[in-house]
C-alpha cells in the first residue's frame, strides 16, 4: 500500500533533530526501511 505524504516548506522544526539544514525533511526515513 502506498501512502503519499507531502512535506513542503518550512524550517522543519517539528521534525528536529531528524530534519536539519544538511539533511532536509524530504530525505528522512519516516516509516521503515523502504520509505
Amino acid at each position: 500500500m502506498l501512502l503519499p505524504v507531502i512535506m513542503a516548506g518550512g524550517t522543519g522544526s517539528r521534525l528536529w533533530p531528524m530534519s536539519r539544514e544538511l539533511y532536509p525533511k524530504q530525505f528522512l526515513r519516516l516509516y521503515g526501511q523502504n520509505s
